[in-house]
C-alpha cells in the first residue's frame, strides 16, 4: 500500500462521546436454540459472549439519536450547535433520504447539514475524517460523527458462520474546531489513513437489496438481503490492512507504537485484535476489548468502545489513542488521537 501523502493539519478535537445499545441480549447459549452451534464454538473462534437486539420497532436512526444526545450532554453542546451530522452506517432506515437527516429531526438539530456514509466496518473513522476537512476548510466549527448499526436486519439467522458474529448499537462523538493548544489540545485527532480495495469486494457484502441484484419472488427464498462472507480471507487481509494502516497513522503523528497508551480497534474478532496487539508488541492490557458482549456492530464498534474507555477512566489525559478498523469494500481506516 502506498504511503499516505502529507495532510494539512486538521483543529478538530473530540469533545464529547456517546453510546447506546438495545436492551435485549442474546447470549450464545439462546443461539444454540435457533442454530446448529453452542457456546464453546462462538467463544473460541471469536472471543463473542453475547451481542444486543434493536427492538422490532427500533430503527438505525433511533439508535444513533440517542448516542448523538448523550455526547451532546457529554460535550455540553445543544442541538442548535450542531452544523454537521454525518452517520457511518450500512443498515440505513432507507435507501433515501438519510439516516443522519433523520437523526437531525429526532434531536432538533435544525442548523446541520447532514449526510450517510457507507464504508462498513471503517465507516465511523472514514466520517470522522471528512467531519475534520469540513472544519479545517469550510464555516462549520461543531459536528456530530456518529457509527450506528442495525446488522439483525441483515443476518440470516439459519447461517452459524455470520448470526453468531454481529449486534446492533450506536456510538457517536462530538468533534469541534479548537485552534487554541496545538496537538496537544485535549481530544485532538493527530492523524487518520484510509484505504480501499474493490478488488476483494466479494469476500464480504450484502449482494441482494440494492440495483445490482433487487429482491424478487424468484430470489427471495435465498435470502440474498444477508450478509455473506468468506471468513478465513477476511481475516487475513483485515489483520494486513489494519496494521499498516495503524503503523501509518502513527507515522503520520510522529509517533510510535511505543507511546500508544490504549488501542481501541474494531471489535470484530478476538483472534484479529490479539494479532494486530502482538504485531505492534503491545501487550493485550493496552487494547481496549468489548466484542464479548456486543460482538460486531460494524461502524458502531469503535464508538460504542471509545465511549466505554471514556466513561470508564480508561483514558488520561494526554494519553495517544490510536483507532484502527477494517471493514467490507474491503475498507480499512486509522486515526491517531491525543486525549
Amino acid at each position: 500500500m502506498p504511503a499516505p501523502s502529507n495532510q494539512p493539519f486538521c483543529a478538530s478535537s473530540i469533545i464529547g462521546t456517546g453510546s447506546y445499545m438495545p436492551e435485549k441480549v442474546l447470549t450464545n447459549d439462546d443461539l444454540s436454540k435457533i442454530v446448529d452451534t453452542n457456546d464453546e464454538w462462538i467463544t473460541t473462534r471469536t472471543g463473542i459472549k453475547e451481542r444486543r437486539i434493536a427492538a422490532a420497532d427500533q430503527a438505525t436512526s433511533d439508535m444513533a439519536s440517542e448516542a448523538a444526545r448523550r455526547a451532546m450532554a457529554d460535550a455540553g453542546v445543544t442541538a442548535e450547535d450542531i452544523q454537521l451530522i454525518i452517520v457511518a452506517t450500512v443498515t440505513p432506515d432507507m435507501f433515501f433520504p438519510s439516516t443522519a437527516c433523520f437523526v437531525q429531526k429526532k434531536i432538533g438539530a435544525t442548523n446541520a447539514v447532514c449526510f450517510d456514509i457507507s464504508a462498513a466496518c471503517s465507516g465511523f473513522l472514514y466520517a470522522l475524517q471528512v467531519a475534520r476537512h469540513f472544519i479545517n476548510t469550510g464555516n462549520r466549527t461543531t459536528a456530530l460523527v456518529i457509527g450506528a448499526e442495525k446488522l439483525s436486519s441483515l443476518i440470516n439467522w439459519q447461517d452459524r458462520n455470520t448470526c453468531v458474529l454481529f449486534g446492533d448499537g450506536a456510538g457517536a462523538v462530538v468533534i469541534r474546531r479548537d485552534d487554541e493548544g496545538g496537538i496537544n489540545a485535549p481530544g485532538r485527532v493527530l492523524s487518520t489513513v484510509m484505504g480501499s480495495d474493490g478488488n476483494l469486494a466479494d469476500l464480504l457484502k450484502v449482494p441482494g437489496g440494492g440495483s445490482a441484484c433487487p429482491i424478487t419472488a424468484e430470489n427471495a427464498d435465498s435470502r440474498p438481503n444477508t450478509i455473506h462472507m468468506e471468513g478465513r480471507e477476511t481475516f487475513k487481509h483485515a489483520v494486513t490492512r489494519m496494521l499498516e494502516a495503524a503503523q501509518q497513522a502513527l507515522e503520520m503523528a510522529g509517533l510510535t507504537a511505543a507511546d500508544v497508551s490504549l488501542v481501541i480497534p474494531h471489535q470484530a474478532n478476538a483472534r484479529i485484535i490479539s494479532a494486530i496487539a502482538d504485531r505492534l508488541n503491545l501487550p493485550l492490557d493496552r487494547v481496549f476489548m468489548n466484542l464479548d458482549k456486543y460482538g460486531n456492530t460494524s461502524a458502531a464498534t469503535i464508538p460504542v468502545a471509545l465511549d466505554e474507555a471514556n466513561k470508564a477512566g480508561r483514558l488520561k489525559k494526554g494519553d495517544v489513542i490510536l483507532l484502527v478498523a477494517f471493514g467490507g469494500g474491503f475498507t480499512w481506516a486509522s486515526s491517531v488521537v491525543r486525549w
